[in-house]
């Protein structure tokens, strides 16, 4: 059987290679409504990133004078990096920035594709099973998105960062259900959520925002998924499966604040301009200390802000652990907060948008069949 901790048979489970259990004919016929909603609503929120009724990655954009976002975005030109480049220099690093940053994102939905897809082998329920399914599709484009994306605007992705790359590996791998949800559905799915809100509210480039803005209408879906099973399940626990629960969700929280965007991640793209990453590494340290840490942190899509979040609200952080986050947020300003979280308020409004989107297209197809 594969390891789980879950008190909802929504989220039963069995081992990867169990294909006899998804024969059992009783499975047929105990499928969860929990899901209904979600799967009901894909309709709705369908995009294609191959029509341009959705999305024109053709529009143009000046690279070589243009910064996609800006400079006071970029942690490396608040530092002496700024001294040794020229303007020209500057707009060109931010964009290299930008270049790692968007294909870590892609390296990311390439990881939620995989998750989604090994979560269709071991979830029992049929409902479940579904959600998953529709979900794998979803990521699937998101895949394609940012993959013509930044073929348009650099030509090819950048490696996947050592950090997310060892993280994405352990859950697509893991035999823990509940690490599979929590880490993907809730962490990084919530961490990517705070990344495109950031997008969202400051590129410079219409393309790169009309994409964050499709691919956070399905996101949000997503990350509701995670929060069904915490509310499902946290409640339920025994001391020793919640401390499980919440000190690996602490570690990984750790891992990511501290190792998810550093200099020797990102050493490629230094070496263009004849800058040593260690070098450049201590010039950040430099300029950017703990407070300044913390001072983002106190921004409502900084992303590890809404990881936080939601650990916080899913009942996954208790007194025990508290302290460990306090030391970078209010928690009690987080609790008061409420549960939603930034790009929640803009994937409502691009569903509005893909309704009367879709909608045209139906007509459209209908007159062509008709006819």
């Amino acid at each position: 059987m594969a390891q789980q901790i879950t008190y909802d048979k929504a989220y039963d489970a069995v081992a990867p290679g169990d294909f006899q259990a998804m024969l059992d004919v009783p499975r047929y016929g105990r499928r969860s409504d929990a899901f209904d909603s979600i799967i009901s609503a894909t309709h709705d929120h369908f995009w294609d990133p191959l029509d341009k009724s959705y999305i024109d990655f053709d529009q143009p954009f000046d690279m070589a004078t243009a910064p996609i976002m800006p400079l006071d975005n970029i942690i490396e030109l608040r530092s002496a990096v700024a001294d040794r480049l020229d303007e020209r220099q500057k707009v060109q690093l931010a964009n290299d920035v930008i270049h790692w940053s968007v294909s870590n994102l892609l390296h990311g939905e390439q990881g939620a594709l995989l998750l989604s897809a090994s979560l269709c082998h071991v979830l029992v329920d049929p409902g479940a099973q579904e959600y998953a399914a529709n979900q794998a599709r979803e990521e699937a484009r998101h895949v394609t998105g940012f993959s013509r994306y930044i073929a348009k605007r650099w030509g090819a992705p950048l490696p996947a960062g050592q950090t997310i790359a060892t993280v994405l590996a352990d859950l697509v791998s893991t035999d823990e259900v509940y690490k599979k949800i929590v880490g993907m559905q809730m962490l990084i799915e919530g961490l990517a959520m705070g990344s495109f809100a950031t997008l969202n509210a400051r590129t410079n480039d219409p393309v790169l925002r009309r994409l964050v803005q499709l691919v956070m209408s399905d996101e949000a879906f997503h990350h509701r998924f995670g929060r069904l099973w915490a509310a499902k399940t946290i409640r339920h626990l025994n001391e020793e499966e919640h401390r499980k629960v919440e000190d690996w969700s602490a570690q990984l929280f750790q891992m990511l604040l501290f190792n998810l965007i550093n200099a020797e991640q990102k050493q490629v793209i230094y070496a263009k301009y004849g800058l040593d990453w260690q070098w450049v590494r201590d010039a950040i340290k430099e300029t950017f200390s703990d407070d300044d840490r913390r001072d983002q942190l106190k921004d409502s899509t900084n992303i590890f802000r809404v990881l936080i979040k939601t650990l916080l609200h899913a009942g996954i952080i208790t007194q025990r652990t508290a302290p460990l986050y306090a030391v970078w947020v209010d928690m009690k300003e987080l609790e008061a907060e409420g549960e939603g979280i930034p790009g929640d308020v803009v994937a409502e409004e691009m569903l509005v948008v893909l309704r009367e989107i879709n909608a045209k297209r139906r007509r459209i197809s209908s007159k062509d069949i008709a006819a």
